[in-house]
């Protein structure tokens, strides 16, 4: 199987951002892709939280999971779709929700992201996701053809026991749909996604957004694939493109035979002495 990560800079013009995933999708699926990760955002980058609450969208009429089902049904290929924003029914919140879309358009799997982005960076705005976005309970793990794909989104990335629950629940590629900031993707991004693909022997796949938005914010990119050895074998840089690659079933199962730390994890009680 070859996967797929798009890169995108999507904007607040829910149209244009549509027809550029396409367009990138479709040099993909040329190269060979058969399973394809979007960015968090991919369809809406609002430029204040107010416009992002504006154009939630209603998940029984969502244009973004639209276009996911027509593009995947069209062209025969698994969509990750990376978040879209969606009603919360009786309330002025959202999720921020990632849909699994097999090869005949049907959705497999629905995830809303856990971890919120809550945090003050030095010279930027406060982020606080949690004033707009309701928070998902749940990890997700999906049957596909060639692997069990566990779901994650951006902020998750940096809460390893969420990882170690879905390779737990049996998932052998952990997809990472991202934003992340150019301060912290500078600092963190590649570390830690190479972290997570040792530390549960599974390939990574992360897809982030990637360049300079209208509201002066400004993404890392660098959207790559990791094998589960922790290796970069595919990498976008900043800006619109995708990075692509071979999956090898095998190279997952080698991996964890030769350390079986997956089978050597253990509970353990939590205990704290004073002074």
């Amino acid at each position: 199987m070859r996967a797929a990560v798009i890169q995108m800079c999507s904007s607040a013009d829910r149209e244009q951002n549509l027809l550029e995933a396409g367009a990138l999708m479709e040099s993909a699926c040329k190269q060979g892709a058969g399973l394809l990760l979007l960015p968090e955002n991919f369809s809406f980058m609002g430029r204040s939280d107010a416009e992002k609450l504006q154009h939630r969208e209603d998940v029984e009429c969502s244009p973004s999971l639209q276009f996911l089902q027509e593009f995947a049904a069209r062209h025969q290929v698994w969509v990750v779709g990376g978040s879209i924003a969606l009603q919360v029914a009786g309330s002025e919140s959202m999720t921020n929700s990632c849909f699994v879309v097999d090869a005949s358009g049907r959705i497999q799997a629905r995830y809303d992201k856990i971890h919120l982005f809550d945090v003050d960076l030095a010279g930027e705005s406060p982020y606080r996701e949690s004033d707009r976005v309701k928070a998902g309970d749940r990890a997700v793990v999906v049957a596909t053809p060639f692997a069990r794909l566990g779901l994650t989104i951006c902020y998750d990335l940096r809460f390893p026991e969420l990882f170690q629950a879905l390779s737990g629940m049996g998932a052998e590629v952990i997809t990472v749909p991202a934003a992340f900031t150019q301060v912290t993707g500078q600092a963190h991004w590649e570390v830690l996604l190479r972290a997570r693909a040792i530390e549960n022997f599974s390939y990574i796949l992360a897809a982030g957004q990637g360049g300079s938005h209208a509201n002066g914010r400004r993404t890392h990119g660098h959207s790559m694939i990791i094998e589960p050895w922790g290796q970069v074998v595919a990498q976008c840089p900043e800006g619109k493109g995708f990075a692509i690659a071979e999956l090898d079933a095998e190279r997952i199962q080698r991996s964890r035979q030769r350390i079986p730390c997956l089978q050597h994890r253990r509970a353990f009680t939590h205990t704290f002495l004073s002074g």
